[in-house]
């Protein structure tokens, strides 16, 4: 079998309104409460992110979607009728670009606890499978 992250947790102050925030901006279901402390977004059917309510400082996690072109848009639309702000690099300000540096279309934004969430359409940190050649 190969190796798949299952889940991961994310520190917040409000699990349910960060899940729910994340859950509407990518159109997945999530759960106010799941299995223990978490309140569960399905980003698909391999991969939970739990959302933890802690009271202690946490470090800001980023996260990355891969997501194509129709969910980008989709996803994209509904983050800017929610009025957040977004960006086209990794650092930088809130300037409301697109990068297209790498052959797709890609953007930063930051949720309430700070983490950052970054959507793109094609994987710059994984070069696209090339095929064999005849031998």
């Amino acid at each position: 079998m190969a190796i798949e992250l299952d889940h991961t947790i994310v520190p917040s102050r409000n699990k349910i309104a960060a899940a729910r925030l994340l859950a509407g901006l990518l159109d997945v279901p999530w759960a106010e409460s799941g299995l223990g402390p978490f309140s569960p977004v399905y980003v698909n059917a391999g991969l939970t992110l739990d959302f933890i309510d802690t009271d202690e400082d946490f470090p800001v996690y980023h996260f990355c979607f891969r997501v194509g072109e129709a969910e980008f848009d989709a996803i994209l639309a509904r983050i800017r009728t929610a009025g957040i702000p977004f960006r086209a690099e990794v650092r930088g300000p809130m300037d409301q670009r697109i990068n297209t540096d790498y052959g797709g279309r890609m953007i930063y934004w930051n949720e309430p606890d700070g983490h950052q969430w970054e959507m793109l359409t094609v994987s710059y940190a994984r070069p696209p499978a090339t095929p064999a050649t005849p031998g």
